[in-house]
């Protein structure tokens, strides 16, 4: 038993030495090779480490030699720089002795030109006094004489020359104008004829003459009081007469008379209603009518209170011509011109289609026309430059703009056009009076006569009292005094004639 003991002790003594030597040997073996391990990777280390060195010192190399080559440039090109600036200096050192050497020159010069100025200046007093001395007279004498002497020598050539410039003048002007406002006349084919503003209403028959009355003249008085007009009922078969002076009241009645004869009940309580219906009619008339005329133009932004003034002009007639229709006439007219010019066609339409606006309520506000227009416009805030070309076409105002000249021209072509206005024969007698009126009121003129139709001013003067040179400026002045006193379509053409005549008898 004991042995056995032993014997398992020393087995387990010897199997415990033989796993430590067993142990120990692989032990060393791997220590042996971690080490070979760590070995080879330090030497790839040191090798990968001295392969790094010597590409960072290639590179640097490298860079290094990249920087002299930069340096050795930028030297390369200061040293350019540096000789061009020696050079420039040089060329500017050399430039200002130059100047120097002009500036001498000049210097020179300039006291060489006093002294010969101071010479000239003491000759020509040394000749005047001698010339005073021989001649016995004084500067400004021999001066006017001189003058006198050229004025007779020569006056006749000047009156030719004047003459022939302004007829040069007058032709380039007349040809450019008449090319545009034929161009202009063409390309606008509206018929000359001017319209008639009707003031009669026919009926069915005689009858409707005493419904229209009523008993006592109920009726008609009524009817005048509610439309402001007067109602003439004469022997004229068929037709009443409507009077009045304004045409929108007249176009109302006219309109009522319509309805209550279409109507047939005519009685003061069914006349008011219809002078009522007739008023809304005539009023959505008159928006309608400027807003056609607006359209036809090419304006759509025009305010509303304008639209509703200008509209009351399809009512109102100037020597025949109705003025709305005048008034797109004129715009058309002035669009055309302008774009012929190459000006702001938009202002100059606007200012041609406003510029009689003030006709529509002349009669309820002091001032002319354009004066009433003027205030129109500003109150409602419309553009400067479209008043400043409407306001120009009478001459009341300045022409501020070119579109002012534009529309002053548009206004004269349409109606001066034929057939656009008609005139009374009392007013046509007035204005050729009135022509001749103003040329005799010149001194030196014989006689005057108006022809063509008030076209033109025929002047005949006495020789003796205005020669040639008067001959013109009384022609001018006859034009002036005209434009300013007087108002007329188109324009009139003022001719003075100078006749001199030498008579002898041979006995």
């Amino acid at each position: 038993m004991i042995t056995t003991i032993i014997s398992s002790i020393a087995a387990l003594i010897v199997g415990a030495a033989f796993g430590y030597l067993v142990r120990h040997l692989v032990v060393s073996k791997q220590a042996q090779s971690i080490e070979e391990t760590i070995k080879k990777q330090l030497e790839e280390s040191r090798i990968n480490a001295n392969n790094v060195v010597l590409e960072a010192q290639e590179k640097a190399s490298g860079i290094l030699e990249e920087i002299k080559r930069e340096e050795r440039e930028r030297k390369a090109q200061a040293d350019k720089i540096e000789e061009r600036l020696l050079k420039r200096e040089e060329s500017l050192e050399q430039h200002a002795v130059d100047l120097r050497e002009k500036e001498k020159q000049i210097q020179n010069d300039l006291q060489k030109l006093t002294e010969a100025k101071e010479f000239v200046t003491q000759a020509k007093e040394r000749i005047g006094q001698e010339l005073q001395r021989v001649a016995n007279l004084s500067i400004e004498d021999a001066k006017a004489a001189l003058f006198k002497d050229v004025e007779q020598k020569y006056q006749q050539d000047l009156v030719e020359y004047v003459a022939k410039l302004m007829q040069q003048r007058r032709e380039e002007v007349e040809k450019k104008i008449i090319g545009i406002l034929t161009t202009v006349m063409q390309r606008y084919s509206r018929s000359s004829a001017a319209e008639f503003t009707t003031t009669s209403v026919n009926l069915p028959d005689e009858d409707f003459k005493g419904k229209i009355i009523g008993k006592e003249g109920r009726n008609i008085r009524a009817l005048e009081r509610l439309t402001g007009v007067e109602l003439i009922v004469d022997e004229t078969p068929d037709t009443i007469v409507i009077s009045s002076f304004d045409p929108v009241r007249r176009e109302v009645a006219k309109t009522s008379l319509e309805k209550l004869i279409k109507d047939g009940r005519i009685q003061p309580a069914k006349i008011e209603e219809k002078v009522e219906e007739a008023k809304q009619e005539v009023t959505k008339k008159m928006q309608e009518a400027a807003e056609a005329a607006a359209y036809e133009i090419g304006i759509f932004d025009l305010p509303k209170e304008i639209i509703q003034i200008l509209g009351r002009l399809h009512f109102r007639t100037s020597y025949g011509q109705n003025v709305l229709r005048h008034s797109v006439e004129v715009a058309l007219f002035a669009g055309m011109i302008a774009e012929e010019l190459g000006l702001n066609v938009d202002v100059a339409k606007r200012g041609a289609l406003l510029h009689d606006i003030g006709k529509a309520i002349d009669h309820e506000v002091q001032g002319s026309h354009v004066e009433i227009g003027r205030k129109i416009l500003k109150k409602y805030n419309v553009d400067e430059r479209i008043i400043q070309a409407m306001e120009a076409h009478h001459d009341e105002y300045p022409y501020a703009t070119s579109e002012a000249y534009v529309v002053a021209a548009a206004d004269a072509l349409s109606a001066a056009r034929p057939g656009a206005r008609r005139d009374t024969l009392e007013n046509y007698l007035k204005r050729l009076q009135e022509l001749e009126n103003i040329a005799g009121q010149f001194g030196g003129v014989k006689q005057a006569y108006a022809i063509s139709a008030g076209r033109e001013l025929r002047i005949f003067v006495t020789p003796e009292k205005i020669d040639d040179f008067g001959a013109l400026e009384l022609a001018r002045e006859v034009a002036r005094r005209i434009e300013s006193e007087l108002k007329y379509p188109g324009e009139i053409k003022v001719i003075v004639v100078r006749e001199t005549r030498a008579v002898e008898y041979a006995k």
